[in-house]
């Protein structure tokens, strides 16, 4: 998967795929699993939805979670979010 964020990426702690799910259900799946995770921990989301894009900017702003990075290959889209979790 190419990143189009030149940053690399910090190995995710957990992966969630979404690929073949539409929406709410990539974000519903990241959400449950943001929840189980600690401060600073790394997840990333794979997902075939194209409003996905739009979706996570959406979701790290509201949840606080750092968006550290997206990437796109052969119509999959990667997501990492960092776990913030507020104080």
């Amino acid at each position: 998967m190419t990143a189009t964020n030149p940053d690399p990426y910090q190995e995710p702690d957990v992966i969630v795929d979404a690929r073949g799910l539409q929406c709410p259900i990539p974000i519903l799946k990241a959400r449950l699993e943001c929840n189980r995770m600690s401060e600073g921990q790394v997840l990333q989301v794979l997902s075939t939805d194209a409003g996905s894009k739009r979706d996570f900017k959406t979701f790290a702003q509201q949840t606080g979670h750092e968006l550290i990075g997206e990437a796109e290959e052969g119509g999959v889209f990667g997501f990492w979010l960092r776990i913030q979790l507020g104080e």
